[in-house]
């Protein structure tokens, strides 16, 4: 238990009142039930709670669990509301009020005792119908906001004399003040260092990134503008991140390129892509950036984050050759994890522009993401701290220029605001709206408890407009606050004055062409002002603003649109049990699209969220499957096999072959990858064969591909090429180079893998590189630069191979795909292998290994856990490598045939490198046996070599004559040469 000071109301029914109806037992109950809903929407209305209902009576409480500065005001402007709308229902009641220390429960209780609760209930029961009665404390707190007549000292049941007044009405408004202008105080060195990183940036022309971090109030936004006005010759883009929906991953950067284009939210599709395209000058940037602002629902499939980031890198090279670009992201630490990986790419690996990326954050950025900038180069942070003593006395006395305040006044300001910019300005806003008039115990103790002071002082048509606004979000139109609003409410008008208040600013640029713009001057006013709704408010007004936007941009912002429909289905479900039909089923198909559109863009994460939501709210087999498909693509197997397992099901009931297929594949890589299970996927996938349709060729195509995955995990190459072949089909039938490149690369390395026709090796290699950089992919380009590496390496081209390699594993560092740079990182540490730096090796190994181990590709961990092993086994590390190839062995898929015959291997040279031949003998044996299975040269001949080395070591040169013989015939090193990979 707690003490608070909170204020009590108590309410009551007149009996007279219901006297007309008491024939009618059934209306009676109607209209005390009515009654009951008007009180608890004046007292939630106004930051109450109701405590509990009692016969006609009803007591409410302001302070508990959350107390504010003003709570006696609120519950005398309830009481004033609740009779007002009981008068409206044809009854009456009578109301007591009173302040004072409670004692209430921790936690969500609201349960309060005191002396407070007493005096409310009997003030209740000596009002007259229609009177609100306030005591002593309540009177004292609402000085200057509350017109109280004073009835004298009342004899109250059960209590001494007590003084009471009777409420006559609320105290009009004072005449606005003029718009105070805050300078900027004690932020010099900060300007400095962002200015010099700017020169720098410029200079270098490299990008920079740059973070700074502040509580709110502290000072971000406005350092940044201050940076912004004195930059000459730069293009400064800025774009917010939202607190709020899912899908708008990318939303600060849509801002950002729209701005620069010109596209406004309303333009066509068509002529806001036709804008994006005549602005860029490769093609494919134009589709990549059309897809993560919105312009576009998908180009040519589905993309990866990983493109629209090298898209992003693209665009911001070309907007800063003209001139130094600053792109300033705020509030990021409300952004989705792809945003943050979006900026941190662009940081990276823009090398030959001016770029300065300025960031703003809140401190709890690192506590989602503690790594943020750390260790990069090129990367700086700083954090504002609160303004010194003398610095919020400068800021003080710049803003009370014409004013003048009382000594013990301005010193209370300054100790409470502790340095904090903005709650300085408000402090002083609140003074100068009073007057100056304000006790020193008076100012309130918490920046949100002094904007909720100054927004209750608003007329009631302003803060309605403000409660309005906050509902549409940080940024605001006029005619979307206007559709909100009675006709007759004068929106220029007010909004005039809560410019004049310094409550909202004008936005430069308005996204939607045609509408003034607005924006709450800080958060928090937003914040606060949203919080005074109730929510069946709230519900109608995310509703209605959610009409207003479709009708104004269509289907441009459905993300938004989404956000504010699925509030409402919220609100209504905890009020009354579940939303309108009508209204779940218009949120559901918007959220679908809005699902939709985050997995064309790789928003997995984001994704996933909504088309679950959109599943909730009505469940259709489309929406199971995308939301099944979001999980597949976060490598969520264990969710992915649960739904498609169900989705299939129902599929094939419906006769869904599309669907049926797909779920299948899911299930069969989901099998493969998460099991080890090669036989069942496969069984999985052929099934998946026989139901897809026929025009579904990228279906067709990813069986194929799987098909193929799990042939060579078995060690079937002709198998396995027989299905590339039909992947590379598919592919083509698909029109998608692509998808015809990574048919083409994977055969040629099934070539190399079988030692055949290197020619044609080449030419299929060849020809999926070209493929890759016709279609644009970056991640095809690496995967295509890996395949020539391996050509180059079985060509003996070692240098030439560490160099392909190295640019495949940089392509997919950039693209931040962590499976395949690992994969790729293996590649690279086999040829420092081979070129005999074993150091190097070890590293890169250690690297990849740390890699998959979070992952769930079976088969590249085994192989870097076994080649690590024979590394650190070269170097007489034994013990060592004993560790990591047992580990091999317990990571090996029991299928996976390739790699049981190279781990067998591994662990047989540890064992004979500990002297414990007979077992080293078994499991080399093993290997020659199970790789004399597999139609893969590199490894039938690796562990014949092995074998071969191991018994002429003792001696035993008749037994290994065979094994050599075979050597010769598949073509394999000289036992002498090569080490054994």
């Amino acid at each position: 238990m707690e003490r608070k000071l909170a204020s009590v109301l108590f309410v009551d029914l007149v009996d007279s009142t219901i006297e007309v109806a008491r024939t009618d037992p059934e209306v009676v109950r109607l209209r005390i039930n009515r009654f009951f809903d008007q009180v608890e929407h004046c007292v939630t209305s106004h930051g109450g709670i109701v405590e509990k209902f009692a016969g006609d009576a009803v007591m409410a409480a302001f302070g508990i669990p959350q107390a504010h500065e003003d709570d006696a005001e609120r519950a005398v402007r309830a009481s004033l509301a609740i009779l007002c709308a009981v008068h409206e229902l044809g009854l009456e009641a009578r109301i007591g009020v009173e302040a004072g220390e409670v004692v209430a429960e921790t936690g969500d209780s609201t349960f309060a005792t005191g002396e407070a609760v007493n005096l409310a209930a009997r003030l209740q029961q000596a009002a007259e119908p229609g009177d609100i009665l306030i005591g002593p404390a309540a009177v004292r707190l609402t000085a200057g906001r509350i017109e109280a007549e004073p009835l004298g000292p009342l004899e109250l049941r059960g209590l001494e004399t007590v003084e009471a007044w009777r409420v006559l009405g609320q105290i009009d408004e004072a005449e606005p003040p003029r718009s105070l202008s805050a300078p900027l105080v004690g932020r010099e060195s900060e300007l400095d260092l962002l200015e010099l990183t700017f020169d720098r940036a410029t200079r270098d022309r490299r990008a920079h990134l740059f973070t700074i971090y502040g509580e709110a109030g502290i000072g971000k936004s406005r350092l940044a503008r201050e940076f912004a006005a004195g930059l000459d010759g730069a293009t400064v883009l800025a774009g917010r991140c939202l607190p709020y929906g899912e899908g708008i991953t990318y939303w600060p950067l849509a801002e950002m390129v729209k701005t620069a284009v010109g596209i406004a939210d309303d333009d066509p599709a068509e002529e806001a892509f036709e804008k994006l395209r005549e602005s860029c000058e490769d093609e494919a940037v134009a589709d990549l950036l059309a897809l993560a602002t919105g312009v576009l629902e998908a180009v040519g499939g589905e993309r990866s984050q990983q493109e629209i980031a090298w898209a992003v890198r693209e665009w911001a090279e070309q907007m800063a050759q003209t001139q130094p670009l600053v792109l300033v992201f705020e509030d990021i630490h409300w952004a989705e994890e792809p945003l943050l990986e979006l900026i941190e790419h662009v940081a990276a690996w823009v090398r030959s522009a001016p770029l300065l990326l300025l960031c703003l954050a809140r401190p709890e950025l690192l506590d989602l993401r503690p790594g943020w900038s750390g260790g990069k180069l090129r990367a700086t942070a700083i954090e504002l701290e609160p303004l010194l003593a003398i610095e919020s006395e400068e800021l003080a006395a710049a803003l009370l220029a014409e004013h003048e305040l009382p000594a013990d006044v301005l010193e209370a300001v300054l100790e409470k605001t502790e340095g904090n910019p903005l709650f300085v300005e408000e402090t002083i806003r609140m003074l100068m709206q009073d007057g100056g008039d304000v006790p020193a115990g008076r100012i309130p103790d918490t920046l949100q408890a002094l904007i909720a002071a100054r927004i209750d002082h608003l007329q009631p048509d302003e803060k309605l407009l403000l409660q309005r606004a906050a509902v549409v979000g940080r940024t605001f139109w006029a005619n979307s606050v206007a559709a909100m609003l009675p006709d007759e409410v004068d929106v220029p008008g007010l909004l005039d004055d809560l410019l004049l208040r310094d409550f909202i600013v004008r936005e430069q640029r308005s996204s939607i062409s045609g509408e003034s713009a607005f924006r709450f001057k800080h958060v928090l006013i937003k914040e606060v002002a949203y919080a005074g709704l109730a929510k069946s408010s709230r519900a109608d007004l995310h509703r209605r603003f959610a009409a207003w936007l479709h009708g104004r941009v269509g289907e441009e912002l459905t993300e938004i649109r989404g956000y504010h429909l699925d509030q409402a289905c919220r609100m209504l479900t905890e009020l009354d049990g579940a939303p309108p039909a009508d209204l779940a089923s218009e949120t559901a198909a918007v959220l679908e699209t809005a699902g939709r559109r985050a997995l064309a863009r790789e928003a997995n994460a984001s994704a996933r969220k909504l088309l679950l939501r959109s599943v909730e709210l009505q469940p259709t087999l489309e929406r199971r499957y995308n939301a099944a498909r979001a999980a597949w693509k976060l490598s969520d197997f264990p969710s992915t096999y649960a739904e498609m397992e169900e989705i299939r099901a129902d599929a094939a009931a419906a006769g869904n072959r599309r669907i049926e297929a797909w779920a299948l594949i899911g299930l069969a890589e989901s099998t493969l990858l998460r099991n080890g299970d090669a036989e069942s996927a496969a069984v999985l996938a052929d099934r998946a064969l026989d139901v897809v349709p026929d025009e579904d060729d990228e279906a067709r195509f990813g069986a194929f591909d799987l098909q193929a995955t799990i042939a060579r995990w078995r060690g079937d190459t002709d198998e396995s090429e027989r299905h590339y072949r039909s992947a590379q089909d598919a592919a083509e039938s698909a029109r998608r180079p692509d998808l015809e490149s990574k048919a083409a690369t994977e055969l040629g390395k099934l070539y190399l893998a079988r030692g055949g026709d290197l020619t044609a090796a080449r030419s299929l290699i060849e020809r999926g590189a070209a493929l890759a950089d016709e279609s644009g992919s970056i991640v095809a380009r690496a995967w295509a630069r890996g395949a020539q590496g391996e050509l180059a390496v079985t060509c003996g081209e070692l240098g030439e191979a560490a160099r392909l390699f190295e640019e495949s594993r940089g392509l997919f560092a950039e693209t931040g795909t962590r499976l395949p740079y690992a994969r790729a990182t293996n590649s690279v540490a086999l040829v420092r292998w081979r070129e005999g730096d074993l150091v190097r090796a070890e590293r890169l190994y250690r690297e990849a290994i740390k890699l998959l181990s979070s992952l769930e590709d079976r088969g590249s961990l085994c192989e870097s856990q076994r080649q690590l092993a024979q590394v650190l086994l070269e170097q007489g590390r034994v013990d060592e490598a004993e560790r990591f190839a047992l580990a091999s062995r317990e990571t090996v898929g029991a299928q996976d045939v390739v790699s049981q015959a190279t781990t067998r291997m591994a662990l047989g040279l540890v064992r004979a490198a500990q002297g414990r031949d007979e077992e080293a003998e078994t499991l080399l044996r093993e290997a020659v046996e199970v790789s004399a299975e597999v139609d893969h040269v590199h490894v039938e001949c690796n562990s014949t070599l092995a074998l071969v080395r191991f018994l002429r070591e003792r001696g035993r040169d008749d037994e290994a004559a065979p094994y050599e013989a075979r050597l010769a015939e598949v073509g394999g090193p000289a036992p002498s040469t090569l080490p054994i990979a």
